[in-house]
């Protein structure tokens, strides 16, 4: 008889697998009836201690979820899954100042869409520190409060998907369509450089694929470039495609997929000043109105920018100085 060896050969971290107890090493006898295994082991379950073995290489099973454990989650790529965030790092809509007009459009389609009706993808681009994904942040948590007055109404999911892992979008979607909950998926900083074909895979997923994006699913994204893609990677096209319009046309064609633009642009002094005034009052951080207006503008003048998050900076230092913790 012929002995025959069948072992599962791991990838990644050999030391740390081999005290693993999933990879078992399965002797079995070759006959003319086929494999015998020793013992008492049948057949079936050596194949089913295999695929255990295998199941926990692998990881968890791609797209199990509890919905209801959060209204927040993180896509990890890797095992296709989404993890609870049970607390959202964000600020009230309230405090953001400067940005009403975008604010309210934004508002306005995120709510039409929690309602179930026509809703566009929207891409907020512009000047850094600005608020682009603190108000994304701030959109959905009002939502869910209006929401949550309604007894028969879900709370809508905020989904975020790292940059790096845009590729996967394609099966994040797969994995919400048909779930009973609508889903807001929100990348924050979404740019593409150089050689990066990534940027396909996102045009495919938005529109122009055949199963279309899910009824369920909005796309926003944040970028401080209007059409995601550096000038360089556009210049380089011009110059080096047979038809460079046709080439350039391409590239940028990307942010058509979003039918709201909503550009952030710089602060005045009075808009910048309105924000510190807004957070010092919220934290109840006690110090002279004339004092915090000259510390603030000597902080922004330090970092060369007035934005929202030059504000927020400000007013943590601020806080620190008084003794007192900002959250």
């Amino acid at each position: 008889m012929q002995e025959a060896r069948i072992e599962l050969v791991p990838w990644g971290d050999q030391t740390g697998i081999a005290n693993n107890d999933a990879i078992k090493m399965v002797r079995m006898t070759r006959t003319k009836d086929g494999p015998e295994f020793p013992g008492d082991c049948s057949s079936a379950k050596a194949l089913e201690r295999i695929a255990a073995a295998l199941e926990k290489l692998a990881g968890a099973k791609a797209g199990l979820c509890d919905f209801s454990a959060a209204d927040a989650f993180v896509f990890a790529a890797g095992t296709a899954t989404l993890v609870p965030v049970p607390r959202v790092n964000r600020v009230e809509i309230r405090l953001l100042r400067g940005i009403d007009q975008v604010r309210d459009t934004l508002l306005a389609n995120t709510e039409r869409f929690a309602q179930g009706v026509a809703a566009n993808n929207a891409l907020l681009w512009g000047a850094r520190g600005m608020g682009k994904s603190a108000l994304i942040k701030a959109v959905h948590a009002t939502i869910n409060a209006r929401l949550a007055a309604s007894p028969d109404s879900e709370p809508l999911k905020l989904v975020e998907i790292h940059r790096e892992d845009i590729e996967g979008l394609p099966r994040l979607m797969a994995l919400l369509r048909g779930q009973p909950w609508r889903f807001l998926i929100f990348c924050d900083d979404l740019s593409f450089d150089g050689a990066d074909t990534s940027y396909k895979s996102l045009k495919a997923a938005l529109e122009g694929g055949i199963e279309g994006r899910p009824p369920n699913v909005l796309f926003y994204a944040t970028s401080n470039r209007r059409h995601m893609l550096s000038r360089e990677m556009i210049e380089n096209e011009r110059g080096t495609a047979i038809n460079p319009d046709d080439a350039v046309q391409e590239k940028i064609s990307l942010s058509d997929r979003f039918g709201l633009w909503l550009g952030f642009h710089s602060c005045s002094q009075d808009d910048y000043l309105a924000m510190v005034h807004g957070y010092a009052e919220h934290f109840c951080l006690a110090r002279a109105r004339e004092e915090i207006e000259r510390e603030a503008l000597e902080w922004a003048l330090a970092r060369g920018s007035r934005s929202g998050r030059t504000a927020w900076q400000y007013i943590q230092d601020l806080a620190g100085r008084l003794g007192k913790a900002v959250e």
